[in-house]
């Protein structure tokens, strides 16, 4: 496994997104994503599920300390003593002492971002999180972020794949010394049926999914697809065998326009 390093994180490149999945189901696909070699479980307050990820970590068998388990801050909690109890639940959920990174789920203008960092960061201060880090930020918001965090931010999590050109936020993470990590990494499985990436893949035997997401870890950038399938699980992890050339790398890039983006909501930020 590859890992991405930022701010004394160290992060698999590859782990599992657990949006829209829930009850036994979610539970058991995080046991058997552990069992495959996965390192690296994404969840979120906002996902309802923090209790089963919790539940599939344990049935895994796998040492706590040798999994990256990251939770997110959903944006009604970001009031200082608000955010510093919402987190206190979710560890209650999770069944846990701490989670290794703990992220703003997106901006929230109506809360000062000084104030949210500042509890962010007391919860890191007080052992309930290793790492701190933000999602969905913009450039703009990322400097500020920055600007204002006393502990070091690891990383901002966005949406990222080949349709959706992310040249500027990654630039300012790298600026900064943050990670990205991409989720609806496969366009939420658009690329299936993408001519190019079926054709890079025929060349390196892969599937159009697996040059995706090799495409991400080549950048540096980690990746947690969701699915709810077994064989997707572990297809999605043996990227690791395979490197795309330079070419195949710039043709892949060429695939973004700018309608490529598939999660905008109302309350999202002006994006870059």
């Amino acid at each position: 496994m590859l890992f991405v390093e930022a701010n004394g994180a160290r992060i698999p490149a590859i782990g599992l997104g657990t949006w829209e999945l829930s009850g036994r189901p979610a539970a058991r696909v995080v046991e058997q994503a552990l069992r495959l070699g996965y390192r690296h479980i994404d969840t979120a307050q906002v996902y309802d599920n923090e209790r089963e990820v919790g539940d599939g970590l344990r049935a895994s068998g796998v040492r706590r300390d040798d999994v990256f388990l990251t939770t997110k801050v959903w944006t009604n909690h970001f009031a200082p003593h608000d955010l510093e109890r919402s987190v206190k639940e979710s560890l209650a959920r999770l069944r846990l002492p701490s989670v290794d990174l703990l992220l703003l789920h997106w901006p929230n203008p109506h809360v000062p971002l000084a104030e949210t960092l500042g509890a962010l960061s007391h919860a890191k201060t007080m052992g309930l999180t290793r790492h701190i880090g933000v999602s969905n930020f913009t450039v703009a918001l990322i400097e500020q972020a920055v600007a204002l965090s006393a502990e070091p931010l690891v990383c901002n999590q966005v949406e990222y794949h080949p349709y959706l050109d992310q040249a500027k936020v990654r630039a300012a993470c790298d600026q900064h010394g943050l990670a990205l990590v991409a989720y609806s990494p496969i366009a939420k499985g658009r690329i299936k049926s993408d001519q190019t990436l079926a054709e890079i893949g025929r060349v390196h035997r892969k599937t159009a999914a697996q040059v995706c997401l090799r495409w991400l870890v080549q950048q540096n950038v980690a990746a947690i697809p969701r699915t709810s399938r077994i064989e997707r699980l572990s297809e999605n992890i043996e990227i690791f065998d395979f490197e795309l050339s330079e070419d195949e790398m710039d043709r892949i890039a060429a695939l973004a326009n700018p309608k490529g983006r598939l999660t905008d909501f109302g309350f999202a930020p002006k994006w870059d």
